[in-house]
């Protein structure tokens, strides 16, 4: 790992055939298969999971926190407890048994959260601006996100990136990620492997293995190293073999459009 790597072919130019959103929602759908039963968060998460669901993953088994099992949405659904998601699941059972029987014992294979504020080894912060007794701004606060950050096998955080959101550190620890490096999660009991991946407007970011901080592994078509950078709370490392992330397909980009039109 170095900080000074490039990627291994040079950016292509900024195309104006889609926006830094639209490339970040079909990248992060990509992380996602036919094969997995995924916990969905609302917002972006949310987006990114129905456009894959829409495309290249149809068995794309979607879990909302509000009890609802296999859910089809043919809109976007405006929060956890919008009717639609009940319509379409295969089956709706009550939230402490989502929780108790579903993501606590493992059976989720991975989880899809947004953030608020992240750090460079994936702690999320979804709770507090400031001080949590005298805060600068309250926000929505955890929800399921600390038992889906915790029991989930893998975690794919999708969120844009700015120094307001990439921090060296947290305000508040909501989830924990890798918590101050290797072996926190073990020692805390953790049961799933944490973040893998941090999929922003600008890149993608893993984990190191020895250090579980996050590194930059591509940067999207158009964007900089020096754009990652100044985007970042912190001293940013790049994986040895940095690429370029692939562009969106046309048939990805009309799927997307269509699903945040409805």
């Amino acid at each position: 790992m170095t900080r000074d790597q490039r990627p291994t072919a040079p950016p292509a130019a900024a195309s104006p055939a889609y926006t830094a959103d639209e490339i970040m929602t079909v990248t992060a759908a990509r992380a996602l298969t036919s094969a997995m039963a995924c916990f969905v968060g609302i917002g972006l998460p949310s987006t990114a999971a129905n456009l894959a669901r829409r495309t290249h993953a149809p068995g794309l088994w979607m879990i909302y926190e509000s009890g609802t099992l296999g859910a089809e949405p043919d809109t976007l659904p405006l929060s956890i407890g919008d009717g639609i998601l009940a319509e379409t699941a295969d089956s709706v059972v009550s939230v402490p048994e989502i929780f108790n029987y579903w993501l606590q014992p493992g059976r989720i294979d991975v989880g899809f959260l947004g953030a608020a504020q992240i750090d460079r080894h994936g702690n999320i912060n979804t709770t507090v601006i400031g001080a949590y007794d005298d805060p600068k701004v309250r926000l929505p606060g955890a929800g399921g996100a600390p038992e889906i950050a915790a029991s989930c096998r893998e975690v794919v955080v999708i969120v844009r990136q700015s120094r307001r959101t990439f921090v060296e550190s947290v305000d508040f620890v909501t989830s924990v990620g890798h918590g101050r490096g290797p072996g926190d999660r073990d020692r805390l009991g953790l049961r799933g492997a944490g973040p893998t991946r941090v999929i922003t407007d600008l890149g993608v970011l893993e984990p190191a293995p020895d250090s579980r901080e996050l590194t930059l592994a591509s940067v999207h078509p158009g964007v900089t190293l020096d754009d990652v950078r100044a985007a970042t709370g912190w001293d940013l490392a790049t994986a040895p073999d940095l690429t370029v992330t692939p562009e969106p397909r046309p048939a990805e980009l009309a799927a997307l459009r269509d699903l945040t039109r409805s």
